[in-house]
């Protein structure tokens, strides 16, 4: 293994834009990191989430769904 090769592996203070402050180690070459969305206010994991029908595309999906798979279980119960 050559010397030298490889980048220094430090401390890293992350900041995220709600405030949460937290210590990793990377390669990065600044002290601080930015970011915009972590673990403490992503809604996924603060169960906060949200499902958006845009144009009720899913209620428009379901109506199609419920309709070919009737279809077919008519068709086979009448064969």
């Amino acid at each position: 293994m050559q010397a030298e090769i490889h980048p220094a592996y430090k401390e890293v203070e992350v900041k995220c834009s709600c405030g949460y402050v937290t210590q990793i180690r990377s390669t990065l070459g600044h002290d601080t990191l930015a970011i915009e969305v972590c673990s403490q206010c992503h809604p996924f994991y603060t169960g906060k989430q949200k499902i958006v029908d845009t144009a009720g595309r899913v209620d428009k999906f379901t109506r199609k769904f419920k309709k070919k798979s009737g279809d077919k279980a008519e068709g086979a119960a009448g064969a």
